[in-house]
């Protein structure tokens, strides 16, 4: 089965760990010059042996070394883990395709610097999150059309506990037959984006669309949770993938929004691309719930026919991408290139440095960014080989950084003893 980004979130049991205080900033810049703050997680997916859950490992920097998941590192309980961080912990979560899931939460003991597990908590599925002021906001998203209700919760992160939730009617929200299933939720200001794919939701119709040339972002307020407007255009498809963020929002506050192009529809019983817009990337200016028609930038003409899978901002404008042949064409994230891209001037750069594409299986799905121009990605080879790699967005270059051996690199990310 096709290895994919899921989440689940801490929706019970969450009392017993409210005397872990913490904040939800995003994760402090490690300070290079003093490994002792923190460390590094990779999480690594076995190659050999009975195991098909990941391995935590630890690292004081991604720059140089080598790692192992022999005999080393944190086996996870389960398969289909996606990786978080809020403060100074650590969380591992497991999708439970249809059942209830799991959370592991973590944290690094300023002594030993070693990674200590705090607490395992059962959880709710749900398929898009993110820190909305000092909340963990959570979406359980509705797929058939016959009960077409959805709920979001907020987990506050002060005392983790929920202390609001809520439904809204996707089949309502997205007023054309289909349901407006969120590809991921960003907080925008003192609002709620969520952009949406449509799909039928139904047992013939499934995840396919007879919607394919548009994209939606729902525009609620923040706490309340109030279904504000829907902002819709044509220029492209819809945006982000499923359980990928297609948003991001720059250093002056404007909204950049990606679309793969990659929608699904039937022909003849058959599924079928049936995108017609290129693979695009529009933006919302700082302030406005509207799209601004004067941006449109076509990555698919520039890239010479590749599309979008995700991307990560790095700081100053830039963002790290990988990108797809359309030949090789999905509804999910594969992906064999690396690009940069600079949202305000439209300047795209294949990455120079990293493996060819043909020989590039796959990328880690979590990255790394201390936001000053540089990102980290794991990138694995055909041969089983899994490395960090370090964009420099300035040069488009990459450098060669820790290696993990008999692993395939899933997450990375910078845990510091202290918030």
């Amino acid at each position: 089965m096709k290895r994919v980004n899921y989440a689940t979130i801490l929706l019970a049991g969450m009392m017993a760990f409210m005397a872990c205080k913490k904040d939800n900033n995003p994760s402090p810049t490690p300070d290079p010059n003093n490994p002792d703050k923190g460390r590094f997680v990779i999480a690594a997916l076995p190659i050999t042996g009975t195991s098909q859950a990941d391995y935590l490992l630890t690292a004081p920097t991604l720059d140089s070394g080598t790692l192992s998941t022999t005999g080393n590192g944190l086996e996870q309980d389960g398969t289909y883990r996606y990786y978080t961080t809020s403060g100074n912990l650590f969380f591992s979560m497991l999708y439970g395709q249809g059942n209830p899931g799991a959370v592991t939460i973590y944290k690094i003991d300023p002594g030993s610097l070693a990674l200590t597990k705090l607490s395992d908590f059962q959880s709710e599925t749900v398929q898009a999150f993110a820190p909305a002021d000092n909340d963990i906001l959570l979406v359980k998203a509705a797929r058939n059309a016959d009960n077409p209700v959805s709920h979001w919760y907020q987990v506050s992160t002060d005392s983790l506990v929920i202390r609001g939730e809520g439904q809204f009617n996707s089949l309502e929200l997205a007023d054309n037959g289909e349901l407006a299933h969120f590809s991921w939720i960003q907080q925008v200001g003192n609002k709620i984006f969520a952009p949406y794919f449509c799909i039928k939701g139904t047992t013939d119709g499934g995840w396919t669309t007879d919607y394919p040339d548009s994209a939606w972002i729902a525009v609620f307020s923040y706490p309340d949770m109030e279904l504000e407007k829907v902002i819709r255009d044509n220029r492209t498809s819809s945006i982000g993938l499923y359980f990928q963020n297609g948003l991001t929002v720059v250093d002056n506050g404007d909204v950049y929004a990606f679309s793969p192009s990659n929608t699904v529809g039937k022909s003849g019983g058959e599924q079928i691309f049936n995108a017609t817009r290129p693979s695009a990337i529009t933006r919302i200016k700082a302030g406005t719930t509207e799209f601004d028609q004067t941006y449109l930038f076509d990555v698919e003409a520039v890239s010479g026919g590749s599309y979008i899978t995700s991307w990560d901002y790095a700081g100053n404008d830039y963002v790290v991408a990988t990108f797809n042949s359309k030949d090789r064409r999905s509804q999910w994230q594969d992906a064999n290139r690396l690009a940069v891209i600079n949202l305000v001037t439209q300047e795209f750069k294949w990455v120079t440095g990293v493996p060819e594409a043909s020989l590039i299986s796959g990328f880690s799905t979590t990255n790394y960014s201390p936001k000053n121009g540089e990102s980290y990605i794991g990138i694995t080879t055909t041969d089983n080989k899994s490395t960090v790699y370090k964009i420099n967005t300035a040069t488009a270059t990459a450098a060669r950084g820790i290696e993990v051996d008999g692993g395939i690199i899933t997450a990375i990310q910078w845990v510091p003893t202290e918030n």
